[in-house]
């Protein structure tokens, strides 16, 4: 199906509730200027092929109306300038052929190029990413093993801690019970 200025024109967009979407408005003025653009370029090109078929039409009968020349000399000169008309239109043709299949094969390098740029920088961006998660994982693991290692030195030193201080207060209950049993004198005797 061809699109026409008049299809843009009239095409007509569903609201889309409870999503965001483009303002109305400027989708409507932009397709506007799409449609003057296109209009402009379709009278354009309409006018080039008539300027084409009034110069292929029109070239060949007026070259024919001419008088013959009185002399047989310059006639293989005058013909010559009808016959380039067609042919010059085929080299222009053929030109603008060459030009678009060169800025095609330009646009698909460049494309290439863009595309290979991408993937070498994703390929970096990865493999430097993977480096720097390998250095964190490696730097967690060593504070992890420090971690633990000092773990278990504070938990050596609780059981350390809690043997002196349950062997310091069992000497000082037997020096208790050594003293109230050696002595028979109460603490009121004493005068304390």
């Amino acid at each position: 199906m061809a699109l026409t200025p008049d299809d843009v024109v009239t095409k007509q967009f569903q609201h889309v509730r409870f999503k965001e979407g483009f303002d109305p408005d400027e989708v409507d003025d932009f397709l506007d200027e799409i449609v003057v653009e296109w209009r402009k370029a379709l009278a354009e090109n309409e006018e080039l092929k008539a300027k084409l078929a009034a110069y292929e039409s029109g070239e060949a009968p007026a070259r024919a109306a001419e008088p013959a020349p009185v002399v047989e000399a310059p006639a293989p000169a005058a013909a010559a300038p009808a016959a380039a008309a067609p042919a010059a239109s085929a080299g222009i043709i053929e030109l603008a052929q060459r030009l678009h299949d060169e800025h095609v094969a330009e646009g698909i390098a460049q494309r290439d190029q863009l595309i290979s740029d991408a993937k070498a920088q994703a390929a970096s961006i990865v493999s430097e990413a993977e480096t720097r998660g390998r250095e964190e994982l490696s730097k967690l693991e060593r504070e992890r093993t420090t971690l633990e290692g000092r773990i278990t030195e504070l938990r050596n030193f609780e059981r350390d801690y809690r043997a002196q201080l349950r062997s310091y207060i069992e000497g000082k209950l037997r020096d208790l019970e050594t003293t109230t049993t050696s002595g028979s004198q109460p603490v009121s005797a004493i005068g304390l």
